[in-house]
């Protein structure tokens, strides 16, 4: 028997997941349709995938099994908890919510009545984060950079929910360390929120994290570099490039007119698997209700990233 599936919640990132459990119906799942408070997009979204419409959310829940989630933050508290109370496995699009509490709150629900409940973050799907746990072994120095233009959407919350978070997340699952210390700040451009956002993370284990987030920057680029005792790793989360740098030797030599410096170096270029991330985490959430493999993140990690995200703000905020 097929899941059934729904989708609350079709702006920008909802029309994704439209587009995605479209791909997978009906080989994997029975979509059941869609719905959102505005029912002019809904209608439109409707037309082109020729899917059914609700008039309420609560209607589109009585017939599935799972929904993913995917309206303003503010709301995602208040629809995830209807949802999982109704007994509905839950994806719910990044931040899980608002604050911390709320987090635990929904988690606690979906433990008690054996639901699957994961955060939206597609970037833990990209092939070359796969890869990382891989090749991270004693991270020094962690710097992420994840920036691009005015994207005239998500106004309403920071940068670091907005954007920052997708770095947070990876960074804590990958060096799977304590943070220690938190250093952030931030400034408002052109919303009544952060627009650019830079936080300075220090682990138990000596690793030191910058990131930086901005929807301000007329050039688009999402890359992570972390060095290493033996080696520096390089990651363009866009094209999914990934590749590893190790010294071979350097040499410097003097003479009466100048000093060179020569240095050696062995770039490995990995084969990373390109794929749909968002298709692959709709796919791990289904495997996952199925039962057929264990979460790749643990609701804990999602609580502890909204902590640090949250701490993060309070920084900026001089709280």
């Amino acid at each position: 028997m097929k899941l059934k599936f729904g989708v609350i919640g079709t702006g920008h990132m909802g029309h994704y997941h439209v587009n995605v459990l479209s791909m997978l119906a009906p080989q994997l799942i029975e979509f059941i349709g869609i719905y959102d408070t505005d029912q002019k997009r809904a209608s439109e979204i409707s037309g082109t995938y020729k899917i059914k419409s609700f008039n309420n959310a609560e209607e589109l829940m009585a017939g599935c099994d799972a929904v993913s989630i995917a309206v303003p933050t503010v709301d995602h508290y208040n629809i995830g908890k209807k949802a999982l109370e109704s007994g509905l496995h839950v994806l719910i699009e990044k931040p899980i919510t608002i604050n911390v509490q709320q987090a635990e709150e929904l988690v606690a629900i979906a433990e008690k009545k054996k639901l699957v409940l994961q955060a939206g973050h597609v970037e833990r799907f990209n092939g070359a984060v796969q890869e990382l746990k891989n090749i991270v072994t004693n991270p020094v120095l962690w710097e992420a950079r994840r920036m691009g233009p005015n994207p005239k959407r998500s106004l309403d919350v920071s940068v670091v929910y907005d954007l920052m978070i997708h770095d947070i997340d990876i960074c804590l699952n990958v060096v799977n360390s304590p943070v220690v210390s938190v250093e952030a700040c931030g400034q408002k451009v052109i919303s009544a929120q952060e627009d650019v956002a830079s936080a300075l993370l220090y682990f138990k284990n000596g690793c030191i994290a910058t990131i930086t987030s901005s929807r301000v920057t007329q050039e688009k680029f999402r890359t992570l570099s972390i060095s290493q005792h033996d080696s520096y790793i390089h990651l363009d989360f866009t094209t999914q490039d990934l590749q590893i740098v190790r010294q071979g030797s350097s040499m410097t030599t003097t003479s009466a007119d100048n000093i060179k410096y020569r240095q050696e170096s062995v770039i490995e270029r990995l084969f990373v698997h390109k794929d749909n991330p968002l298709k692959c985490q709709f796919q791990h959430f289904i495997r996952t209700i199925l039962g057929e493999e264990p979460p790749h993140v643990l609701n804990s990690m999602d609580i502890e990233t909204m902590r640090i995200t949250g701490k993060i703000i309070e920084k900026i905020r001089g709280k």
